[in-house]
């Protein structure tokens, strides 16, 4: 998509140097492009920041959940152990 964007600005301002000298309307539309790609710039790497964040709490949950698990496992085994010395 980034990548998209700065075709695009691209074609623009090769667009713009063929002309003969780019008029007010041409540089404000120019003006405004390069405007859009800085903002969709700056929300993809906000994005990409969330989605770091987001991939980090989830790996950070999965690690909980396994020690957890691995936790009640030795519990259980425990367990299974005190039951046993009482019915030999």
């Amino acid at each position: 998509m980034n990548k998209m964007l700065i075709a695009a600005v691209s074609s623009v301002l090769l667009l713009a140097g063929c002309a003969s000298g780019p008029d007010e309307a041409t540089t404000a539309k120019l003006d405004e492009l390069s405007n859009q790609v800085s903002q969709l710039s700056d929300e993809v790497a906000a994005l990409k920041s969330e989605h770091a964040a987001l991939e980090s709490k989830s790996t950070a949950a999965s690690d909980s959940a396994m020690a957890a698990q691995e936790e009640a496992a030795r519990a259980n085994e425990r367990i299974d152990n005190i039951a046993q010395s009482y019915t030999k």
